[in-house]
């Protein structure tokens, strides 16, 4: 850091002896959030998230998927299916079709009409959406049996859980940037500083809460962003959906990111050089990239979705997630809120502990048993 940002840093503590902790942490917490609005790297990874998330919901639209698999049972449904571009397989009855298509392994399946409904003998089965392709490709609208019906489609749905957990994972990775403002200022011996009029409890307080306060501005400008994204891309539909699980979505977010937070200027503080920071911030990464790549492996996996969503460090993305498939019950994510709540209490106490205890501390990577006997 230069010697002007030092006289200005130096500048703005000056003074304040006998402030106190609230004012404090809130002096810190503007000092973060201006330094970096006042960064282009800032503005350019808004700007890219933005683009992502038109990029998500409009170019599936536009480029389509592959052929749909469908079922046919007997030569009639098969001959009503020639010409298409669809994945015909064919079936011996109307029983295993309907097998299939609950086991997932075809998406649609046309079977004879035994009704008299349908004025081309045949109907289509699906599981939860209309399989639009299928209808589209017989000579008029066959009867459609949805054996278990959706509010949202299963493109949909693959999109907003995707929405989601990239939220999430944005959040958590943008912590980083508290270790690497820690390790900053310990290697420019500006901590020093600092510390001289602001107690170290406050320091940590100020960048937890300045950078909860960026990154909720972030996810303000995707979610103002994102409705016009989904009308663009044809899915208007998923907001009346998605809206009660984005209302605990925010909740769990801001926890889970303070959560992680502390975590992250724990990692900054234990090291004195920005080389090595990689060396301590590896844990934390672990517990942000976790819930991410959990969530997406697993979002078709009920068992393992309700796990996730109990552990408080996936709990912030799982539990909006689960709500949204409507898999959890209403007293659930009150639950899992809880379990968030008193595990962020007792990490931010421990962290608060080893973040003073090795703030000051130089010459290399400090041992958490350093960190901890050190601490006021």
């Amino acid at each position: 850091m230069s010697v002007v940002a030092q006289r200005e840093q130096r500048e703005e503590v000056e003074g304040e002896q006998d402030i106190s902790f609230a004012s404090a942490t809130w002096l810190v917490a503007e000092r973060e959030i201006r330094s970096f609005l006042g960064m282009k790297g800032f503005w350019i990874g808004l700007g890219l998230l933005v683009v992502g998330l038109f990029a998500l919901t409009i170019l599936p639209s536009v480029f389509g998927g592959g052929s749909t698999t469908v079922a046919a049972a007997g030569p009639g449904a098969a001959a009503g299916l020639d010409g298409a571009d669809l994945d015909v397989r064919e079936v011996g009855d109307a029983r295993e079709a309907e097998r299939l298509v609950r086991s997932e392994e075809v998406e649609a399946a046309v079977v004879p009409d035994t009704t008299g409904e349908s004025v081309t003998g045949v109907r289509v089965i699906a599981l939860s959406d209309v399989p639009g392709a299928v209808v589209g490709a017989l000579s008029a609208s066959p009867p459609l049996d949805l054996l278990e019906p959706a509010e949202v489609g299963e493109g949909e749905r693959q999109l907003a859980i995707m929405v989601l957990a990239l939220v999430f994972l944005m959040c958590g990775m943008g912590g980083a940037a508290i270790a690497q403002s820690t390790v900053t200022e310990k290697q420019t011996r500006v901590v020093e500083i600092l510390v001289a009029t602001v107690p170290v409890r406050a320091l940590l307080a100020g960048k937890i809460l300045g950078h909860t306060l960026l990154n909720l501005g972030q996810v303000v400008v995707l979610a103002v962003a994102a409705p016009i994204a989904l009308r663009l891309g044809g899915h208007e539909e998923l907001l009346g959906v998605i809206a009660p699980a984005l209302g605990w979505f925010v909740p769990f977010l801001c926890l889970g990111f303070v959560l992680l937070a502390a975590m992250w200027a724990v990692a900054g503080a234990l090291v004195s050089r920005q080389e090595d920071l990689g060396s301590s911030m590896g844990l934390v990464m672990m517990l942000v990239m976790g819930p991410y790549f959990g969530v997406m492996f697993f979002s078709d996996n009920a068992t393992v979705l309700t796990v996730l969503s109990y552990v408080p460090f996936s709990s912030a993305v799982a539990m909006p997630v689960r709500l949204f498939v409507g898999q959890a019950q209403v007293w659930e994510p009150f639950v899992a809120l809880g379990l968030l709540v008193g595990t962020l209490t007792l990490i931010v106490l421990l962290a608060s502990r080893l973040y003073s205890g090795s703030l000051l501390l130089t010459g290399g990577k400090v041992r958490l048993t350093q960190a901890w006997t050190r601490a006021n």
